[in-house]
C-alpha cells in the first residue's frame, strides 16, 4: 500500500485502499472449491447444534451450515433481529465442527459484527473455531431475516470495505467467503438490478462467491444466473419469498450452492410441538412412539459404543499397569 508524509511529523501514514482497483487472489483450493468443482451445486442443509450437525454428517451431505436465524431461534429463544453476537457463532461453530468432523461447516456472520476491523475478528475466530466458510451481509444493523420485512442496507462500498478486510483475515487458509447482498428487498423498482451490481463489487474485492438474497420468482433467479459473477448461492427457505427448488434445478439457472438453513429447525419444531401436544393431552407417549427414536437409535447415532470401547480399552490398560506396579 502506497504512503503519504505527514509534512508537520516526518511520520509515514498509509494512504486509503482505492477498492476499485484492488487486486486480490482468492484461494481456489478450499474444500468449498473442491465440492463445487466435484458436484456441480453443493446441497447444504442448515445445522444449529452439535447434534443436529452430527445427523447432517450422517446423514450423507457433504456440507452443513449454521444459519444465523436458527441459532438465534435455538440459542436465545428470539428471532433473526439482530440479537446474536458473532462469539456466540463462534462458539457454536467449534461445538458444530467437532461433531461433524468430516465435512466442511461454513457459519453465517451476519454483518461481521461491525466495522472493517471487527470483521477480521470474526473471520479469525470462525477459522480457529474449525469452520470452513462465512457469509457476511450488507444489510443495515441491527439486520434482520433476509426474508422479513424492513431490512436496509449500508453503502456498497462499505460493505466491499468489509469483503476485503474479511479477505485480507483469512489469508491463505482454508475459508469460503460468500459476500451475501440483501438489497434486493429496498427496491420494487431497482432492488435486483442493484443487488446484482453489488454482488459484482463484493466478488471484485475478494468474495468466493456471491448470494442475492431473497429474489421473488424464477425470472429473478434466471436474471441472477445470467448477471453476477463467480460462484452463486441460493436460499430455500421454506415459506420465504424465494419459490423452492431441487438442486438440479438451481444448477440450471446458474448457482453453485442450495442453502437450506432452516428446514432442520423447522422440524424439530414441528416434530417437539406434536410429541409435546400427545403428551399435554394424554399424559403418556406410549401411543406415539412411531413419532420418536427409539433408545438404541438414539444412542447410535451419538456413538455410544465407540464410548464403551474406549472405556474398556483404558479399563484394561490400568489393570495392566496396576498389575506391574
Amino acid at each position: 500500500m502506497a504512503a503519504m508524509m505527514s509534512m508537520s511529523t516526518g511520520i509515514h501514514y498509509p494512504t486509503k485502499p482505492d477498492l476499485k482497483k484492488r487486486s486480490f487472489k482468492a484461494s481456489a483450493s478450499t474444500r468449498i472449491h473442491r465440492l463445487i468443482e466435484e458436484q456441480g451445486a453443493v446441497l447444504m442443509p442448515g445445522c444449529y447444534d452439535a447434534l443436529s450437525a452430527a445427523i447432517v454428517e450422517k446423514s450423507g451431505f457433504s456440507a452443513g451450515f449454521i444459519s444465523g436465524y436458527a441459532l438465534s431461534a435455538s440459542l436465545l429463544g428470539k428471532p433473526d433481529f439482530g440479537l446474536l453476537t458473532p462469539p456466540e457463532m463462534a462458539e457454536t461453530a467449534r461445538f458444530v465442527c467437532a461433531a461433524a468432523p468430516g465435512i466442511p461447516i461454513i457459519a453465517d456472520a451476519d454483518t461481521g459484527g461491525g466495522n472493517a476491523l471487527n470483521v477480521q475478528r470474526t473471520v479469525k475466530d470462525l477459522i480457529a473455531a474449525g469452520a470452513a466458510g462465512c457469509f457476511l451481509e450488507d444489510q443495515a444493523w441491527p439486520k434482520k431475516c433476509g426474508h422479513m420485512r424492513g431490512k436496509q442496507v449500508i453503502p456498497a462500498e462499505e460493505h466491499a470495505a468489509k469483503i476485503a478486510s474479511a479477505r485480507d483475515a483469512i489469508g491463505d487458509s482454508d475459508f469460503f467467503l460468500v459476500a451475501r447482498t440483501d438489497a434486493r428487498a429496498t427496491s420494487a423498482r431497482s432492488g435486483l438490478s442493484e443487488a446484482i451490481s453489488r454482488a459484482n463489487l463484493y466478488m471484485e474485492v475478494g468474495a468466493d462467491a456471491c448470494f442475492v438474497e431473497a429474489p421473488r420468482d424464477d425470472e429473478e433467479l434466471k436474471e441472477i444466473g445470467r448477471q453476477t459473477r463467480g460462484y452463486r448461492v441460493c436460499n430455500m427457505l421454506e415459506g420465504g419469498v424465494t419459490p423452492l427448488h431441487t438442486t438440479d434445478e438451481l444448477r440450471a439457472m446458474g448457482f453453485h450452492i442450495a442453502l437450506h438453513p432452516l428446514t432442520t429447525l423447522y422440524a424439530s419444531a414441528r416434530a417437539m410441538i406434536n410429541i409435546l401436544k400427545a403428551l399435554k393431552e394424554k399424559g403418556t407417549t406410549r401411543d406415539h412412539l412411531q413419532n420418536l427414536a427409539t433408545f438404541e437409535e438414539f444412542n447410535q447415532l451419538i456413538g455410544l459404543e465407540s464410548w464403551f470401547e474406549l472405556e474398556a480399552r483404558y479399563s484394561q490398560l490400568k489393570a495392566s499397569v496396576g498389575a506391574k506396579s
